[in-house]
């Protein structure tokens, strides 16, 4: 199991899970926050915003508003208004569902955005931010390359991508055979951590295999369509693609 300090991470394994129950290992009074042995709370990283929820413990109920990376551990913080469980109280988790299927769905569709990028244009990402409603991505991309007629037909392929629905699926593997896969890491940067042991891919099969920690859907065909809502010139070789997501078919 993948654990970011001394928290286990549900969600690395199963992006589905929106409730679990869990028990309380640190306490941080001052930040009114709580680190768990366990979470399926996802925590601010990658251009993936955290996740909100609940935390209910000795029947009381704390409003889950923040969750942040410490080296204790996942950190949970609750509402200033509501009380905080003791080290060793059990607790009983459960996510904002909207939100985070909301923010699966987006992931996943910026990886398809990114991956078709890469294979027909050979651009890497520079950078990239997602909220529930919208989300941008930057591409090492020059300014002669984008053009109206480029992000269009980059959003027709995209969509195209999205509706071959293709299985997402997630593997754990050892840091040397992870970096022995070509074009594994395409952002500009190799944001991976020096010291981890065990790289989380994710793979849209016969798209894009990237190393990356956030949550996805298990299929395309649960992201819909996408549209761009706007784009950008952020220098000279840095281009900015906006988009929001339509709906999923209702079978999805």
């Amino acid at each position: 199991m993948a654990s970011g300090g001394g928290t286990s991470l549900l969600y690395q394994t199963d992006s589905y899970l929106h409730a679990f129950p869990a028990v309380v290992t640190a306490v941080d009074e001052d930040a009114h926050s709580v680190v768990l042995n366990q979470t399926a709370f996802y925590a601010t990283g990658g251009g993936q915003p955290h996740d909100l929820g609940t935390l209910t413990f000795a029947g009381t109920t704390g409003t889950v508003v923040d969750v942040r990376k410490s080296s204790a551990g996942t950190l949970h913080i609750l509402a200033e208004d509501g009380s905080l469980p003791a080290v060793g109280a059990s607790v009983d988790g459960q996510i904002d569902w909207e939100r985070r299927y909301a923010l699966m769905r987006m992931h996943t569709a910026l990886h398809v955005l990114c991956g078709l990028v890469y294979r027909d244009y050979g651009a890497l990402v520079t950078g990239g931010n997602m909220a529930p409603d919208h989300a941008r991505m930057d591409f090492e991309m020059d300014s002669s390359e984008f053009t109206l007629e480029r992000v269009a037909e980059i959003a027709s392929r995209a969509n195209d991508e999205l509706a071959a629905e293709r299985d997402v699926r997630i593997q754990f593997l050892p840091r040397a055979e992870a970096f022995a896969i070509p074009d594994l890491i395409r952002t500009k940067i190799n944001l991976l951590p020096e010291g981890i042991d065990e790289v989380r891919t994710v793979e849209i099969v016969g798209l894009d295999l990237q190393a990356d920690g956030g949550t996805h859907v298990r299929n395309t065909r649960e992201v819909g369509s996408l549209k761009v809502i706007g784009t950008r010139s952020k220098g000279k070789s840095n281009k900015r693609i906006e988009i929001a997501l339509v709906a999923p078919p209702t079978n999805a």
